[in-house]
């Protein structure tokens, strides 16, 4: 199963909240992307179905092994690029914003050559 964006994004927020919380429902989710619950609820399903999440009888949400290399991924390309374009000038709100707009659709040679550029800087 190809992810789409939002389905990269769901996968990256629940990768944000178990980092911040350990455990994660839906509802976590819902809330903290601002979506309705029919929505992640949907989504959830998509992705369990994926093989990119399951879903415990308490309804807490865990990455797969395959869930958490795309989310890790989809998550480090969003920090360098906020880095990246903050050390550019842009102010943090507007380079974060940015940054998840382009971490789903930049190359695998440009994301590397930014990120190798940031080690240097």
């Amino acid at each position: 199963m190809r992810l789409l964006e939002s389905g990269e994004m769901y996968l990256e927020t629940i990768h944000i909240l178990s980092l911040k919380g350990g455990h994660v429902r839906s509802l976590d989710v819902a809330e903290y992307m601002g979506f309705s619950k029919p929505s992640v609820s949907r989504a959830v399903g998509l992705l369990k179905g994926g093989g990119y999440i399951t879903v415990d009888e308490d309804g807490y949400l865990t990455l797969t092994d395959v869930g958490r290399e795309v989310a890790s991924k989809i998550y480090e390309r969003h920090t360098v690029l906020t880095d990246f374009l903050s050390s550019l000038g842009v102010d943090s709100q507007t380079a974060a914003d940015d940054a998840c707009k382009i971490e789903h659709d930049i190359s695998d040679a440009s994301f590397n050559a930014i990120k190798q550029l940031m080690k240097k800087l």
